[in-house]
């Protein structure tokens, strides 16, 4: 099993920027695909973006693409969300999440491991 916290979220400014962390512990993090998902206010929790064991392989969601990087660091056990140019759509909670596929799911229920949330206010 694996035990995720993530950190990292706050309140920032139309077209500001943000950086995400998770640490992960227990389990090999490198055994994990990992990604991110978030939950808008009054909305479902979805699919932001996800990376592959070795980080060499990255995917998004439409909405985020070209203005958010996921990337990770298997010697510090810590998947990054780097969010730039921060859109008042973009408030939500974010969660991280850790599956044992091998390719990354775009669905919350391919993922069987999730951090408590992080919250993300972008301020128009």
């Amino acid at each position: 099993q694996v035990q995720l916290v993530e950190s990292g979220g706050g309140l920032v400014q139309a077209g500001g920027s943000l950086r995400l962390s998770c640490v992960a512990s227990g389990r090999t993090f490198s055994y994990y695909v990992m990604a991110w998902f978030r939950r808008a206010p009054g909305k479902e929790r979805e699919f932001v973006a996800a990376i592959t064991r070795s980080g060499g392989s990255t995917f998004y969601a439409d909405s985020v693409k070209g203005r958010f990087t996921i990337s990770r660091d298997n010697a510090r056990n810590t998947v990054y969300l780097q969010m730039n140019s921060l859109k008042p759509e973009d408030t939500a909670v974010y969660y991280c999440a850790a599956t044992e596929l091998l390719q990354p799911p775009r669905t919350r229920g391919g993922y069987g491991y999730w951090g408590q949330g992080t919250q993300v206010t972008v301020s128009s």
